[in-house]
């Protein structure tokens, strides 16, 4: 039985089913944006896998800095002890994040930074006394993770959860922002949450969205003026607000931060994916410390304690690739790739399968008319040279910020001829 078969059979991959799976490629290794397949295919990656490698692969600094530190410790608990990594990864986070952001909770994955988030969020408004504040309100096309309490806030009829709607929290949602980035919102637009919070604030915990950029539920850019409304009526009506921005942060959007676009500041905030620039699996939760203060209070503790959290080994890493970001020309590259993104996918909008073409920063989207079949289209995009993984409608592109003009064109051209090819 070859690796291959071996995988087939026994190695369950995500979203996928055993009985039919999509098909898998065996990667070799990587270097700066290109895969290699072990039968000597390279493919030019515009995904970043799953939007995490923002320096490409095998970068020399991260890579020394791996190194460096597994020569020191790997791993500790975070019980009772800490480490250099923890602390200087602590240090730049409170210092780059919206203004207020003083408190870190480190843990392992994107979901599970919001699990922390949704727990926090309860836990301050039960050591309030206020236990009857225990629902959380969120937008209709959103994703916040595959884990449970982030299940219950994704699309339950959209999303790709529904089918666990009936065992889930039933949290409330509201439908999702619908003027796009750069355009003022119409007052209106907020009437639907404004109501919402006027009857329910009293048992609503938190709001949790992403900022800006809806991600993996639908790939669209809204209006910052809808996050700016957002957070001045979780104000209003006594509601924290959370920030989902493990897709958005370290530059994606164009700002470091997407809160930035509205000049806003949650209460809450998550972060992974491109924290270790894809080395590691590594997330953080922030808060203000007007909720850990309260958390706090006559001796209270939070009750979360992830083994792997604080991985110095993961730290490490996420410590270079912070310093690495900020003192690349990351925002002059992320104009440029938006500018380019722009230009070349524009003429798919033309295209009979296409419903539209959206880009913001580092992302640039194409929403078919019909769903994708993602192993139709997997294949197409292989046999150009390139790794992207469609899904429903949308072929979206996210690459790492090193990417070279030839490269990204070369990807592209592979998506409006993929447009092309669909009838």
């Amino acid at each position: 039985m070859t690796d291959l078969d071996f995988d087939k059979h026994h190695l369950w991959h995500p979203y996928t089913s055993m009985q039919n799976p999509l098909p898998v490629q065996a990667v070799s290794h990587a270097e700066g944006v290109r895969l290699f397949l072990e039968d000597g295919t390279a493919l030019i990656d515009g995904m970043a896998s799953w939007w995490s490698a923002i320096h490409g692969y095998g970068h020399p600094i991260l890579d020394a800095a791996a190194k460096a530190q597994i020569d020191k410790v790997s791993h500790v608990m975070f019980g009772g002890l800490t480490h250099e990594p923890a602390v200087e990864l602590g240090k730049l986070l409170v210092h780059l994040t919206p203004r207020g952001l003083e408190q870190v909770f480190f843990s392992d994955s994107g979901s599970v930074s919001i699990e922390v988030a949704i727990k926090l969020a309860l836990q301050y408004w039960i050591s309030l006394g206020r236990s009857q504040k225990s629902k959380l309100l969120t937008l209709r096309k959103g994703y916040h993770g595959d884990t449970f309490a982030a299940m219950s806030v994704c699309d339950p009829v959209t999303g790709m959860h529904h089918l666990f709607k009936e065992v889930l929290t039933k949290q409330i949602f509201v439908s999702e922002p619908q003027t796009p980035f750069g355009q003022p919102l119409p007052a209106q637009e907020l009437d639907e949450l404004r109501a919402t919070l006027a009857a329910h604030h009293s048992s609503i915990a938190a709001v949790i969205l992403e900022p800006v950029v809806q991600g993996a539920g639908r790939m669209y850019f809204y209006s910052a003026d809808y996050l700016c409304g957002v957070r001045a009526l979780c104000d209003e009506f006594g509601v924290l607000l959370i920030a989902d921005e493990i897709a958005t942060g370290f530059g994606r959007s164009g700002k470091l931060f997407a809160c930035e676009h509205a000049g806003i500041t949650p209460d809450i905030l998550c972060l992974g994916k491109a924290l270790t620039g894809g080395y590691l699996t590594l997330a953080a939760t922030l808060c203000t410390p007007r909720i850990s203060s309260v958390i706090s209070q006559d001796g209270g503790v939070f009750m979360h304690g992830p083994t792997f959290m604080a991985n110095p080994l993961a730290c490490a890493v996420a410590v270079a690739s912070i310093k690495l970001l900020l003192q690349s020309p990351w925002q002059q590259r992320i104009t440029g790739i938006e500018a380019q993104l722009q230009r070349e996918l524009e003429p798919c909008r033309h295209l009979a399968s296409v419903r539209d073409v959206r880009v913001l920063g580092a992302i640039g989207v194409v929403e078919m008319r019909e769903a994708v079949d993602m192993a139709t289209a997997q294949r197409f995009f292989i046999e150009r040279g390139v790794w992207l993984r469609p899904f429903g409608r949308l072929v979206y592109l996210m690459p790492p910020y090193l990417i070279e003009p030839a490269d990204l064109q070369h990807l592209t051209q592979a998506i409006h001829q993929f447009a092309q090819s669909v009838r």
